[in-house]
């Protein structure tokens, strides 16, 4: 019993001098209990609707409402011709339209049937499923209202609903861009953060520091070759992706090369910045694994939607590159879309890229003053 009260004693003081590990020990599980509490959430809620009503009665007027109402609906848009209708889907802005035939006001008053239609975004699968059933919820029960009580059971208003982009619902087109995203980062941002940790523990780094080389370039030579195999890397799954899950290319490959270039220019920033923080390969691989598997896995919108997302969580999202690349490639791979529906994210790549490199330029350079 002495002897393992006396290694007892000593190990809490090992622990109590190693203050990584304690706050590790102490306060990551409630960071990931926060994390995954408020970002592991499938309801579905502020989907952005769009309205093309062409009836302008009250009885549309009041199917509109209901959408609002439910707590489930976003109104983004009010739509007066298609081209407007796909160029809000194209860039996200719109998940849902509502199409409200004209006639339908007279068609309910008089009794008739009348069908509204339902565009939805099927980008993501999952999410366009559950819409799916809040649309037909609320306009069964608004159909129901109006029913008149001697009439037949069948309903005043029913839905046409129409799927865009994956009109089978499948969730293989919903999954596997969002595995290359996920893939793409784990693999770019490890390999670049073991490979100046690698040269610190080799002792080479000293031979760099005395070589005539700033740390801009060291920084850049460092990232061309893992860009090149990354790239590589990434364009064989997609191709892969594309021959055994049915991934279909219906956009530029000239974009897709464009926003994969600038998406792993970043990742490989960030595994250079982490590197330049860490002393050993194990804590390199423990912090890339942090700043790569987490965030892609549950900030990007690759599972849970960042709508249903807490507002503080939402703000975090906006510095997770990997929530930039999927919108993009999804435009790309699965709406044809043109660089007008995705710049932004573009941009918003480019910006992170130049951040973290920039960042990991820094700290080697006060490293080898």
């Amino acid at each position: 019993m002495r002897k393992m009260t006396a290694v007892a004693r000593k190990e809490f003081r090992q622990i109590w001098r190693d203050t990584r590990t304690l706050m590790t020990l102490l306060f990551l599980p409630a960071f990931f209990l926060l994390l995954y509490g408020y970002a592991l959430n499938f309801d579905i809620r502020h989907v952005r609707l769009g309205v093309d009503d062409r009836d302008h009665t009250a009885e549309s007027r009041a199917l509109v409402s209901a959408f609002v109402n439910s707590g489930y609906f976003d109104l983004a848009a009010t739509i007066d011709d298609p081209a407007t209708t796909k160029r809000l889907m194209d860039r996200n802005e719109v998940r849902a339209v509502l199409v409200i035939p004209s006639g339908m006001g007279r068609a309910i008053q008089t009794a008739r049937p009348v069908a509204v239609q339902v565009l939805l975004n099927g980008d993501n699968a999952n999410t366009a499923t559950t819409v799916m059933g809040y649309a037909l919820t609320i306009i069964r029960s608004e159909s129901a209202r109006h029913q008149p009580a001697a009439a037949p059971a069948v309903p005043l208003v029913s839905v046409e609903p129409r799927v865009w982009y994956n009109p089978s619902l499948r969730s293989t087109l919903f999954l596997v861009p969002g595995l290359i995203a996920y893939i793409s980062m784990i693999t770019a941002v490890v390999s670049t953060a073991l490979s100046i940790v690698r040269e610190k523990e080799r002792g080479t780094m000293e031979q760099v520091r005395m070589a005539p080389l700033d740390a801009a370039s060291f920084v850049v030579g460092k990232t061309i070759p893992y860009f090149a195999v990354s790239l590589v890397s990434a364009l064989g799954i997609i191709v892969v992706a594309m021959a055994l899950f049915g991934m279909p290319m219906r956009g530029s490959w000239l974009l897709l090369l464009l926003a994969l270039s600038l998406f792993l220019i970043g990742a490989l920033g960030l595994g250079l910045l982490v590197s330049s923080v860490a002393d050993t390969q194990q804590v390199a691989f423990q912090l890339a694994m942090l700043a790569s598997f987490l965030p892609t896995l549950m900030l990007s919108g690759f599972i849970f939607p960042i709508s249903s997302m807490p507002r503080f969580l939402q703000l975090v999202t906006y510095a997770v590159p990997a929530r930039y690349f999927l919108i993009a490639l999804r435009a790309i791979v699965l709406k044809g879309a043109g660089l007008d529906a995705f710049w932004v994210d573009l941009v918003a790549l480019l910006a992170f890229a130049i951040v973290v490199l920039t960042l990991a330029s820094v700290r080697l350079r006060r490293q080898w003053v």
